[in-house]
């Protein structure tokens, strides 16, 4: 299991320049995301949407925790290889249902295994979460190279589900396989050996922060966009107004609480094994609010369609279901679980279900309401921050 350095605050690291310029590509991938949401997206859509999502960010994930342990070390030609395995990845979203969707797999598989062997040379593993470096996970998607739609997408799904179960359940269970691994290594003299990953909390905190603020950022680029394109009227006034509140909202929660948005989580030791599952399902949660906020300003006096509704508050109610269930793993205070963050996420999912005949305008208003609540416990409690 990973263990966090204690740096002094004159130690404390921060982004660096390689790593800022690392994230911008994915600014492009995340953009690319959201538009496969837009207009009247089905239950296939939504599910490519989820995978394709994750494909993103573990290979975001995977480079970022390296640079995390490797830290001067960090192997600049390696990063910028990545960075350009995600490019294509994200051009070839809009059509990965389609001729594209081998290119994706290829450009995928090759940036895990870039991956894993830059992970290699660091001579440490990170077992609070193995898909770092590689995992079952990886398999499915190397097959699926050679196999056709619809079972390319079957496999892809494959591969997240088990990257994610069995990095979680795995790093939850980190320190045993550390005790087994060192035992084993004892028997065997000859046997190179290999130390557990260290991460630097603040730098992890960081990273993962600043994530947040690029999926944040495409939501306020949606808005505007759509803005844009339409007659200004008071309702798309209304609508914007909102919009940008709600975001403001989600911001204020990450920068009280950090990127989780829990109260006392940032105070804990950072287990990687559930930050970074919380941290999956909270960007890709926002970055459906932002697609949700695009559709909502293109007709903001009309009622939104049942897809569209659901993207927009399934989306929050997702992002709030998250901060739940990592609150009350994390030991989060029980006013704020039971009076706050689950009353949050019943209100946007029962908006998502029963919204349909409110005008988008209000809708959105509401959902600012749902995301002030939230905010005003944040205000109230700031001692509580991590």
């Amino acid at each position: 299991m990973a263990e966090p350095a204690t740096p002094t605050a004159r130690e404390e690291r921060h982004a660096s320049w390689l790593e800022l310029f690392f994230d911008l590509v994915v600014v492009v991938a995340v953009a690319q995301l959201a538009h496969l949401l837009e207009g009247s997206p089905g239950l296939v859509d939504a599910g490519l949407f989820v995978v394709l999502f994750y494909a993103v960010w573990s290979v975001w994930t995977s480079f970022t925790l390296y640079a995390n342990v490797a830290a001067t070390k960090t192997r600049t030609r390696a990063m910028l290889v990545a960075m350009f395995g995600i490019a294509v990845m994200a051009a070839a979203i809009p059509e990965a249902d389609g001729d594209r969707g081998r290119a994706f797999a290829i450009a995928y598989v090759l940036c895990r295994w870039l991956g894993m062997l830059s992970w290699r040379r660091t001579g440490q593993m990170l077992f609070s979460w193995p898909a770092a470096q590689a995992g079952a996970g990886f398999v499915p998607w190397i097959a699926s190279i050679w196999v056709p739609p619809p079972a390319r997408y079957w496999l892809w799904t494959a591969g997240v589900v088990l990257d994610v179960i069995l990095s979680a359940v795995q790093g939850s269970r980190g320190q045993q396989m550390l005790e087994r691994m060192r035992t084993s290594t004892a028997r065997r003299s000859r046997a190179p050996q290999i130390l557990p990953a260290r991460l630097d909390p603040a730098h992890f905190g960081e990273r993962l922060g600043l994530f947040v603020i690029i999926v944040l950022g495409e939501a306020v680029a949606q808005v505007v966009l759509a803005a844009s394109e339409v007659d200004w009227t008071r309702p798309l006034f209304v609508a914007a107004l909102a919009g940008f509140g709600l975001l403001v909202c989600l911001w204020w929660l990450t920068l009280e609480y950090g990127a989780l948005a829990v109260p006392r989580f940032g105070a804990q030791r950072i287990e990687a094994w559930l930050a970074l599952p919380a941290h999956f399902a909270m960007t890709m949660a926002i970055t459906s609010v932002a697609a949700g906020l695009g559709m909502l300003a293109e007709d903001p006096a009309e009622p939104l369609g049942l897809a569209a509704r659901w993207v927009l508050c399934g989306g929050l109610a997702l992002y709030f279901l998250t901060t739940t269930v990592v609150g009350a793993l994390a030991g989060a205070p029980r006013a704020w679980l039971l009076g706050r963050a689950l009353p949050a996420t019943v209100a946007a999912s029962l908006l998502g279900a029963f919204g349909g005949p409110l005008e988008a305008r209000w809708l959105a208003l509401i959902l600012v309401g749902v995301a002030l609540w939230q905010v005003r416990y944040a205000r109230r409690h700031p001692a509580d921050a991590g």
